[in-house]
């Protein structure tokens, strides 16, 4: 065991062992406060809007953690990859830009997004990809000038719809006002192993008619050198990272009470991947080919807000467009053709070759590579809410509203050649085969909720959603490609549709002001949809949609003086009809099935502390058991799992610790100290303990340091900082198959050093 190695476990050992401490102190600390503490800065009066009527985080009745913008930019976060160590029970696969899978509570699986993600009112949905699993790229724009984010744990079926069956993740930006105000930020890094990287925002606000108009603009630059090095092509630093983007934002007052929101964002990504293969050693790829990523996203959406007297009507107008390429190596997959078997099979159909075949085959074989699966493709997302909601106080608040979504995503899965010496992909392509595949969804809505007061103390609440949907999904190949029985095909067409009912219950008890007792079920489901994959047989192209019911009690303290926030939640999600990931038997082709079941049993706890002046802790921690309940028995199915296994990819156990200090060194400076410490738990890529390609991920800690000098009247801030303090291997995502060089994995970047400077005026 190498010094290094010795060094990361016992860094690891320690980590967990914090995180425990710091649960099993948490009372002490608590008695240990002296003076009251600013509640905003714990986090106990956060207001937010996740009911879609205004409340505090310590008022809603349901698992929710709210993060604000200061929060955001004090810890250094950009991405939602950043601020998932906060909240309990968020898990990120990530595999760099724009193909991150998230999941809350467990709830992780191929298909639709399980968490809907939101910006402002704003769903935005990923690409499909070839295989529908549009939950794999999650569109992800840069976090900068953000009011905060809200993340809603379980499902939020009623007011979310579909994707938010384990949660829903909305980020509040910050909107025109009506002063003159700027922010500007910048950022230099070197990352161990790696390069130079550097990020550049900014923002200025701008009233164009005094309180009737306003702008808000912002702009920024992102540069990564990257730091995995590809030992086959033998060059460094080959993930690269560069994003360009920014928004324009309006808002029209023309009364008091009518508000016009106008935003459009716009994104362009440019990077490789960010995978590498373990077994040739840490942050070192294998893959033949250059793997680029190039992604340009646009969002626009127009949202009024018109307050009646006794409602607030609300319409989100919004359209997303999305352009995007990815790939991946198919070379290695390429040459486990290049055998006397498959020269028999696909020359003599059984026959054994010839030397002179076996030669002629070869040399076919060898001609393909280097190659890579290239998938070029564009999602278009139109979606139309309006909703009405009670204004007041009222014995009865409710919401009522109506849904409609259009989506139709375009994506192409061609083999192209790359160039020998280089491993770039040629362009223009040269293909030797190509698949197009259309995908459309529209779906509809109508939800209701209401909340009856019965005392001062005690709330009841129910909710439905009807949704009715019509998935579309056309596909044809022009470019044929024998070799693994996909010859030319012409245009087919399948349809999926369903409709049904989402159903939430919740009663809540406020014993006090500062005790808060809930209880829910309520219900989330996906989409089902139909496969396009050919030689698929016809019983299984169409698969449904699937449901879960979600049982959970929680309780929200405020404590010594507001000194403690402690939240607790314990739940049950009980989930039928999974839809999983098969391939085809020759393995080239991946599909959806809908096959078992699975019980998933948590327990989430969060708490802000202040002891002192200045000082500051945020502790947040979850258990996770996730199992099935039932085998997902089906031919078609590649290594199924069985009652008993674990959902493949999420821990038992994560947890971080976050400790903030501040305090005056002048009358004019602050010194600025924050300390984060993340663990995640190990988990597996498979279900079966027995599937040879079951690949285990291990625990790892993650800790992040940040330093600096704050000029509270001038809003000014100068900060060093240190990324993954003790070099953690950190693994978040890895996979295996039957080709050579397929164990693969994606991490948190190596040790990363840099220093940020910030001025607002």
């Amino acid at each position: 065991m190498t010094t290094s190695t010795t060094f990361r476990r016992a860094a690891l050992n320690c980590g967990a062992a914090s995180i425990v401490l710091a649960f099993a102190a948490l009372p002490a600390i608590a008695q240990a406060q002296t003076a009251p503490a600013d509640s905003a800065e714990v986090g106990s009066d956060i207001v937010v809007t996740a009911l879609r009527r205004d409340t505090t985080v310590q008022t809603t009745p349901i698992a929710i953690t709210a993060l604000t913008g200061e929060t955001l930019t004090k810890a250094g976060v950009t991405n939602i990859a950043d601020y998932a160590k906060f909240v309990p029970s968020l898990r990120i696969q990530d595999n760099g830009p724009g193909q991150r899978r998230v999941s809350l509570r467990g709830v992780q699986a191929s298909g639709e997004a399980t968490v809907g993600v939101y910006y402002d009112d704003t769903p935005v949905t990923g690409s499909v990809g070839v295989s529908s699993d549009a939950a794999g790229r999650t569109a992800d724009f840069t976090l900068f000038d953000v009011n905060r984010i809200e993340v809603l744990r379980g499902p939020q079926g009623t007011l979310y719809g579909a994707s938010s069956m384990g949660g829903a993740i909305r980020v509040i930006l910050n909107k025109p006002s009506d002063e003159y105000e700027g922010t500007v930020e910048a950022q230099a890094m070197t990352t161990r192993g790696g390069g130079f990287g550097y990020f550049v925002n900014g923002m200025v606000n701008v009233p164009l008619v005094k309180d009737v108009l306003a702008a808000r603009a912002v702009l920024f630059r992102r540069d990564n050198d990257g730091y995995i090095d590809n030992t086959f092509l033998g060059r460094k630093n080959v993930n690269d990272y560069t994003a360009t983007g920014g928004r324009l934002m309006l808002r029209f007052t023309p009364t008091s009470n009518f508000t016009l929101d106008a935003t459009a964002s716009f994104e362009n990504t440019d990077a490789v991947s960010a995978t590498w293969n373990p077994a040739v050693g840490d942050y070192k790829s294998a893959a033949q080919v250059n793997l680029p990523y190039t992604d340009k996203s646009q969002l626009y959406s127009l949202t009024a807000n018109w307050d009646v007297g006794f409602a607030n009507f609300t319409s989100i107008t919004s359209y997303q467009h999305r352009k995007s390429a990815y790939a991946a190596d198919d070379s290695y997959y390429i040459g486990t053709y290049r055998t006397a078997a498959r020269c028999a099979s696909y020359v003599n159909a059984g026959g054994a070759c010839s030397a002179d075949q076996l030669s002629s085959y070869y040399g076919y074989i060898d001609s393909l590579s280097p190659a890579a699966i290239y998938y070029p493709g564009s999602t278009k997302d139109f979606t139309q809410e309006v909703r009405l909601s009670s204004t007041g106080d009222n014995a009865f608040d409710w919401t009522v509203g109506a849904f409609f979504q259009n989506r139709r995503n375009d994506v192409t899965s061609s083999d192209a050649r790359a160039d020998d010496a280089t491993g770039e992909i040629i362009f223009p392509v040269q293909l030797f085969y190509r698949r197009e595949i259309f995908d459309k969804l529209k779906q509809v809505a109508a939800f209701a909720e209401g909340t009856y007061h019965v005392t001062s103390a005690l709330s009841l609440t129910a909710g439905i959603r009807y949704y009715d949907y019509d998935k579309t999904v056309s596909g044809f190949t022009d470019i044929g490609w024998s070799l693994i029985g996909a010859p030319v095909r012409p245009v087919n067409t399948v349809d999926s549709s369903e409709n049904g009912t989402l159903l939430k219950f919740n009663a809540s008890w406020q014993a006090n002001p500062d005790m808060l007792f809930y209880a829910t079920a309520s219900q989330g489901f996906r989409p089902g949809g139909a496969n396009q994959v050919i030689g698929l047989s016809a019983d299984l192209t169409p698969y449904q949609a699937d449901k879960l019911w979600n049982y959970e009690v929680g309780s929200k303290f405020t404590l010594l003086g507001r000194a403690l926030t402690l939240n607790l939640a314990a739940f049950q999600i009980d989930w039928d009809n999974m839809q999983v990931s098969g391939r085809t038997t020759n393995g080239a082709f991946s599909f959806l099935s809908n096959a078992g079941a699975a019980r998933i049993r948590g327990l989430e706890a969060e708490a802000f502390i202040r002891p002192v002046q200045g000082l500051t802790f945020n502790i947040a921690g979850n258990y996770l058991d996730a199992k099935l309940t039932q085998d997902q028995i089906s031919d078609a199915v590649v290594a199924a799992g069985r009652a008993g296994d674990r959902i493949p990819y999420i821990p038992h156990f994560t947890g971080s610790v976050g400790a903030e200090y501040r305090t005056p060194v002048s009358d004019s400076v602050e010194f600025f100290a924050r300390a984060d410490f993340n663990y995640v738990g190990a988990s597996y890529s498979e279900f079966r303990p027995t599937n040879v390609y079951r690949v285990k991920m291990d625990e790892y800690a993650l800790a992040n340091l940040r330093v600096g000098f704050e000029l509270p009247e001038s809003d000014t801030g100068v900060y060093l900082f240190v990324n993954n303090l003790f070099d953690a291997v950190a693994i978040n995502r890895a996979s295996m198959s039957s080709t050579p060089n397929s164990y693969a994995a994606t991490s948190a970047a190596p040790r990363t050093i840099g220093v940020n400077v910030r001025r607002h005026f």
